[in-house]
């Protein structure tokens, strides 16, 4: 789980919201802009991540995703973004070798990437509308966009899964114009996460994985398959992705890292 560390002290006027959809928080902190267009831009974020939660959830009976999955509705039926998210999850899968899915046990779920992908999708629209700085944090996971002020970048502290209350580590999204930081772990919900080879609870040496990149989409889904894949294989595989660093913690108290992770610490 990450957090947004305190404001700057020259920070411009913030315009902060939270929203309860999707079974968890989605907190907002923009910066700059025209008040008027980045208002309305706030709403129609909002009022699509409530769209985004009657589309996709796997909660709701008659949900698309519900529909899809029971073989009552076609994809080329479905809404755009259905078929968009299902392809990024075919391509997380291709580039993991497996370890991420959209399907457990023959049942459609794309559960693992559309949080992710409608935190940045929000965080965009923001952006768009003329924001200078954009945080969005759904359930821990974050996408950022600008500066929060002047010379100062975003920072976002990320929780010690062994260590109630205290923060592993501090990433600093210095000299990017987007970042994303994305945790997969037990502490917040315990053994959640499934190994698509077995649909059961992953087993692994790890207890959190986080992942830093440009965009939370592809974090969200890479630390979920590393998580999956174990310390070792999680951070080899997790070396090999252009532009993402990671931070892994073990149940043992041992903390893995890329090698570039340092240079986004601050």
């Amino acid at each position: 789980m990450s957090e947004q560390v305190a404001d700057p002290a020259d920070a411009p006027p913030a315009l902060r919201h939270a929203e309860e959809v999707m079974g968890t928080v989605f907190s907002f902190d923009v910066r700059g802009g025209e008040p008027g267009a980045v208002q309305t831009a706030l709403e129609e974020a909002i009022a699509g991540l409530h769209r985004v939660d009657e589309v996709f959830s796997t909660y709701r009976e008659h949900s698309q995703v519900s529909r899809l999955a029971r073989g009552e509705l076609a994809v080329e039926d479905c809404d755009p973004e259905v078929r968009e998210v299902l392809a990024l999850g075919a391509e997380a899968e291709r580039l993991s070798g497996g370890w991420f899915s959209t399907r457990y046990e023959g049942r459609l779920d794309p559960t693992g990437i559309v949080k992710g992908w409608a935190v940045e999708r929000a965080a965009r629209h923001l952006a768009a509308a003329g924001a200078s700085g954009v945080s969005v944090n759904g359930g821990g996971d974050v996408q950022l966009y600008g500066v929060p002020g002047p010379h100062r970048p975003w920072r976002v502290g990320v929780s010690d899964p062994l260590r109630p209350g205290a923060l592993a580590a501090v990433v600093s999204a210095a000299g990017a114009d987007e970042l994303a930081v994305a945790t997969s772990g037990t502490a917040e919900r315990g053994a959640h996460i499934v190994d698509p080879r077995t649909g059961k609870s992953a087993v692994t040496d790890l207890v959190a994985v986080t992942v830093v990149g440009p965009t939370l989409t592809w974090a969200d889904c890479w630390a979920t398959a590393a998580f999956a894949m174990g310390s070792r294989e999680g951070l080899a595989w997790l070396e090999q992705l252009p532009d993402v660093e990671a931070l892994l913690i073990t149940a043992g108290d041992e903390v893995r890292c890329t090698d570039g992770l340092a240079a986004r610490l601050g």
